[in-house]
């Protein structure tokens, strides 16, 4: 919208001539005017002029760096034209002058292999090769070199490597055809495929260049001069011996030499013996096999696992290229065999003094008991059952030795059960059948285990059987379990009170007088005998009327009183094995206490220092240790039933009576 503006004089004109154009009473009064004519008038023009231009700003002008630029791109144009000129003019010159202007090409040169399409390994295979020169120009220096794969082997002996064969052509001409034929031995498994490459190698005119044409022949191995045979039980027991025999037999015509067997062993057996010997980890040299000569290598191992597994070995025949080389580098021949794990035939456990726990602990002179417990496991009886277990380790008394249902052999340590010891207990076990079988020895005594660290007994028990045939399946049947006992240290605490011969000079009355304090030694003695005891600590208490009075010897020893509490603690750390025997000095601590005693006391034996302990780990067994002190208190009166305390009875100190161990009353009183 316009905005609202006073009319002008103009305005007031035009409205008054418009009001007479449309008014009926002013129209017939208006006239025409006359018109009047333009003058012509020219202004005067000079015939020099100019126009001063204005001064261009800077920034118009062209920066620096896109001059750069541009001179850059020129350069990089002109090369581009010189790299153009160049090889047109080279390629002018190979077609109309140089080896180009031939005419010949690798793809007009035609190499035809003839053969059959499957060859049997380790016989002597004969290749027709035909060249065609379809160029229009002579090939010559022509050499045809054919390449067999790995293991190929000399016709005219079958034991030199022949990889490559090369044959001189000369000059082949163009439209001619040379043909030959090449012999060899090849060597594969059955099935494989393979190639045999044929390159020409050639020159053309004058150049010195060499050129090259090739083709390729494909074949299938259809025989392996070299087979596998594996036999063994298809069943192997967890942890019992498993024998596999290896059979290696020549298909070839003619000898193969340097013949080796590789086995891959699954993971949980542990090969024990061979026959021969490996002369390297899963390796078997055979020598030269004769066709048709066959040679057997039998393994025996161990295969762990659990019930249900299938382990598979895996093993291969083969040559290689060098007597230097430790493994096959020419397969043959390989087969699988696959083994399951089953269950012990007769599952068989081992229990001492009536414990599961591996290994069982004794200790010196214990009686010990074993309990074997047998089960048939099979869905078929078990005829014939013989059960032996057989002691190993450290030797035992065998006049100990004793079993209600079994047979003792001294001269191999072992307790044999069979039908006759059993009256026929063993004779037949139907299937899910169970029983008990027991012996009993007693264990060495501590001066019989003097010098010896870590002294155990092993006991093995094996059992055999016969079984109902069963495909694949063995039917002289073992099984075994093993236990073994381990013996404990004897760790002895001794606790003595001294008084005459106390080592820091005891004083105050003896005996001890009610108000009056009396001194005396504490003396704690540590002796081992086989294995060695690990963070061994002695504790004891001092009573609320008796005090340390900070003497000890020796100050090596790490012994710390708890003033609160009145623990006195004796961190031995380890103890060695034989610590007091064998001339060895034993670990001992004293420390001095004085007692005072109270009229309460009157008439009784105090006690000094109780509760006396020492507590460990034995590092050979990986039992805890825990055994109080024996003191050689008097039995008769108070401490009567606790011997891990000292009295002022003091029985081991030299020249010491019982009368001086009752309190007295004070001579004041």
């Amino acid at each position: 919208m316009v905005p609202n503006r006073e009319p002008s004089h103009e305005d007031e004109k035009i409205e008054r001539l418009r009001r007479a154009m449309y008014s009926r009473e002013m129209s017939p009064r208006l006239q025409d005017h006359e018109r009047r004519t333009l003058d012509a008038h020219e202004e005067p023009v000079g015939d020099d002029w100019k126009r001063d231009e204005p001064q261009l700003d800077a920034i118009t002008t062209a920066p620096r760096a896109i001059t750069i630029i541009r001179r850059a791109l020129w350069w990089l144009l002109v090369l581009a034209m010189i790299f153009f000129i160049g090889a047109v003019a080279f390629f002018i010159y190979f077609f109309a002058l140089g080896g180009g202007s031939s005419g010949a090409s690798s793809s007009n040169i035609d190499i035809i292999i003839t053969g059959p399409s499957s060859i049997a390994g380790g016989e002597v295979t004969e290749l027709q090769i035909a060249i065609t020169n379809k160029n229009s120009v002579p090939l010559s220096l022509a050499t045809l070199t054919v390449n067999y794969p790995s293991g190929t082997r000399s016709p005219s002996d079958f034991t030199t490597p022949q990889l490559s064969y090369p044959i001189d052509l000369g000059t082949i001409q163009p439209g001619e055809t040379k043909e030959g034929t090449v012999k060899a031995v090849l060597s594969g498994t059955e099935g494989e495929q393979s190639d045999v490459k044929a390159e020409l190698d050639y020159h053309l005119g004058n150049s010195n260049s060499i050129f090259t044409a090739s083709s390729d022949y494909g074949f299938t191995f259809s025989s392996s001069p070299l087979s596998i045979a594996v036999t063994g039980d298809s069943e192997a027991i967890s942890g019992q011996p498993l024998t596999i025999a290896v059979t290696v037999a020549s298909n070839a015509t003619e000898p193969t030499s340097d013949v080796l067997l590789n086995a891959t062993f699954p993971f949980g057996f542990q090969m024990t013996s061979s026959v021969p010997n490996a002369v390297a980890p899963g390796l078997w040299k055979l020598g030269t096999l004769n066709p048709g000569q066959k040679q057997t290598v039998t393994l025996t191992g161990v295969l762990t696992g659990n019930t249900g597994d299938t382990r598979v070995f895996n093993f291969t025949t083969g040559t290689r290229t060098s007597a230097a080389s430790s493994s096959i580098d020419v397969p043959l021949g390989a087969s699988p065999y696959s083994v399951s794990i089953s269950q012990p035939f007769m599952g068989l456990t081992i229990n001492v003094n009536n414990s599961s726990s591996t290994p069982a602990v004794i200790t010196p002179s214990q009686k010990v008991t074993v309990t074997i417990n047998y089960k048939n496991n099979l869905s078929t009886s078990i005829t014939n059952a013989v059960i032996v277990a057989k002691l190993s380790g450290f030797e035992i008394d065998g006049s100990t030795v004793a079993s209600p249902d079994g047979f003792y052999r001294s001269n191999d340590n072992t307790v044999l059960w069979n039908n006759t010891t059993t009256n026929g207990g063993l004779a037949l076990l139907a299937p899910g059948a169970t029983g008990q079988l027991t012996f009993s020895f007693t264990a060495p005594a501590s001066d019989v285990l003097k010098n010896v660290s870590n002294p155990t007994i092993g006991i093995s028990v094996n059992a055999a059987g016969n079984r109902v045939d069963q495909t694949g399946v063995p039917q002289n049947l073992q099984s075994a379990a093993t236990d073994k006992i381990a013996i404990a240290s004897n760790v002895a605490l001794t606790a003595n009170g001294l008084y005459y011969s106390s080592p820091y000079g005891s004083v105050g009355p003896l005996p001890p007088q009610a108000g009056t304090e009396t001194t005396y030694a504490m003396v704690l003695t540590v002796t081992n005998t086989t294995n060695q005891i690990d963070n061994a600590v002695v504790t004891a208490t001092l009573p609320p009327y008796v005090r340390s009075t900070g003497k000890q010897s020796p100050s090596s020893e790490n012994l710390k009183f708890n003033l609160d509490t009145g623990t006195v603690t004796w961190s031995l750390g380890t103890v060695a094995p034989n610590v007091g025997t064998n001339g060895i000095q034993p670990r001992q601590v004293a420390f001095e206490v004085g007692f005072t005693p109270s009229t309460s006391q009157i008439g009784r034996i105090p006690v000094l220092l109780q509760n006396i302990q020492l507590t460990g780990t034995d590092d050979s067994t990986g039992q805890a240790v825990a055994i109080s002190a024996n003191s050689n208190i008097n039995t008769a009166k108070e401490g009567a039933n606790s011997t891990s305390n000292i009295t002022t009875n003091l029985v081991g100190d030299t020249g010491f009576n019982a009368i001086n161990a009752t309190v007295v009353a004070s001579p004041s009183h």
